[in-house]
């Protein structure tokens, strides 16, 4: 890739790499964005560059953000989730500007990240199915260890239907403990 594309990566990291938060000793951030690049590029290894940037910017600085700045009702979890969105996308639409990137490839990326024409872009679809793996592989059992089965049973069925039959295929190869291939069985079964 070209070196504008390099100074987008090295900025995204930098910015991630100051999550407060950590997870195996990184910060939780840089590890989901160098998680969800490794995703695309493995289900897309074409990936153009507005994917790749957009993979890697997905959640940056989502610590600014907390969850707790929200009422702890649905609403509230859903307005998180919309307001978290347009936050990632300004973000890293001023990184790409900064380095350089062209209108036209800075609104591409926003639109990656704010997955516009979801199920129709075949892009957004790679990026959604990307999300949902990382969940399941890395992001699955902490949850269920905290969630009750009704919660994850749900959870597990909306990832599912969103993902395509190839990212599907994809989570039945990932290993996962006793309580979480339970959960999954059942979610499928429903």
């Amino acid at each position: 890739m070209n070196e504008r594309f390099k100074a987008a990566i090295e900025r995204f990291d930098t910015e991630n790499s100051r999550d407060p938060n950590s997870e195996n000793g990184r910060p939780r951030e840089l590890l989901y964005a160098q998680r969800l690049t490794d995703w695309v590029l493995k289900l897309c290894p074409d990936a153009s560059e507005a994917l790749r940037l957009a993979a890697r910017c997905q959640h940056i600085c989502r610590w600014e953000s907390p969850r707790e700045n929200h009422p702890m009702t649905r609403p509230g979890y859903l307005k998180w989730r919309a307001d978290l969105k347009k936050f990632h996308a300004e973000k890293s639409g001023a990184i790409l500007r900064e380095v350089g990137y062209d209108d036209t490839t800075i609104r591409r990326v926003q639109d990656l990240n704010l997955k516009k024409n979801f199920p129709a872009d075949a892009e957004v679809r790679v990026l959604e199915d990307a999300l949902c793996l990382v969940f399941l592989e890395f992001q699955l059992a902490p949850l269920a260890a905290k969630s009750d089965d009704e919660k994850m049973i749900n959870a597990l069925r909306k990832s599912w239907e969103k993902m395509t039959e190839a990212a599907r295929a994809e989570a039945l190869k990932l290993k996962y403990g006793p309580r979480e291939t339970s959960l999954i069985q059942r979610a499928l079964a429903a």
